[in-house]
């Protein structure tokens, strides 16, 4: 990825499958790398997850060294955290990294389980031996987390052993990383509608579809996933510019994505599915007009 100018914001996608790498002739033109995505606010860069979509980015970064950045996760499972062993600029000394996660429902924190990941027998290289400057935060969802003047927002999502959701605020400009969540039988969820609120850009989980999720011979319901259906519910409803289906099911193969993506565009002009290497421009101002309240999220 080359340079982008300061006064652009950008969201470009490495990794947009869930649940488990997918390589193969079926899913060329989707992807087949787990979650992982970068946001360019300026100069300051922030990185979504570390599904082996992070060993794509780091290897684009190699050229831009030294290196500053913000990695967010959502939460620790394997295919949101399987790509930081091998994720290269985290190897090399002078690069600075700002690390971000929730404290789990067990207590332990994302230093904790990135150093977990790590130990033999289950990897043969510590964390110790990462030579980049790496920094950890322990965050509360519901609290903002401001970098300058960029701002993360952040909520809890409907997820087993819990999860985050984000939203970036830049110069009028609105990003939602929502993924891993599972959408309520009866309402739309309260903290995802605050997340999403009037943003340009809505990225959300839709796994399945209403069909599978409902399959009565192989139920979905109470997997911590959502559909596409329901992403354009929440889309509709928060007055979103371009909702992104994301977090593919390795189970869906590239004619199953294009039949979906012409279903949601069909329901909502603005929807697009998420493909590996794209990237979307976010328009800026001076300042953010907003009709939703910004304090609102549940808990």
């Amino acid at each position: 990825m080359s340079r982008i100018e300061n006064n652009q914001f950008t969201v470009q996608f490495w990794g947009v499958r869930g649940s488990i790498p997918s390589p193969g002739p079926h899913t060329v033109r989707y992807g087949g790398n787990t979650p992982c995505i970068s946001m360019q606010a300026g100069d300051k860069r922030l990185i979504f997850d570390a599904g082996t979509g992070l060993h794509v980015l780091g290897q684009s970064l190699l050229c831009q060294m030294p290196l500053e950045a913000h990695i967010f996760f959502t939460h620790s499972h394997w295919d949101h955290m399987q790509g930081f062993p091998f994720f290269t600029p985290g190897f090399v000394k002078g690069n600075d990294f700002h690390i971000y996660g929730a404290i789990a429902p067990d207590g332990s924190t994302i230093e904790q389980r990135l150093n977990d990941q790590m130990l033999h027998p289950n990897f043969p290289v510590p964390l110790q031996i990462m030579q980049a400057n790496l920094n950890f935060y322990d965050i509360r969802s519901g609290q903002p987390i401001h970098i300058d003047d960029v701002t993360v927002e952040t909520a809890p999502l409907n997820h087993p052993g819990e999860a985050v959701g984000y939203r970036v605020n830049w110069r009028g400009g609105a990003a939602a990383y929502i993924t891993d969540t599972e959408h309520f039988p009866d309402r739309l969820d309260d903290n995802v509608l605050w997340l999403a609120r009037n943003a340009d850009i809505l990225i959300y989980d839709s796994t399945y579809t209403d069909e599978e999720y409902h399959c009565s011979k192989t139920p979905k319901i109470g997997w911590g996933h959502s559909t596409w259906q329901e992403a354009v519910k929440v889309a509709q409803a928060a007055n979103v510019k371009t909702l992104v289906i994301y977090h593919h099911d390795p189970a869906h193969n590239d004619d199953f994505l294009d039949r979906v993506g012409k279903q949601a565009a069909a329901k909502f002009p603005g929807a697009i599915m998420a493909r590996e290497g794209m990237v979307l421009q976010i328009p800026t101002s001076v300042t953010l007009s907003e009709s939703f309240p910004v304090s609102k999220f549940s808990t």
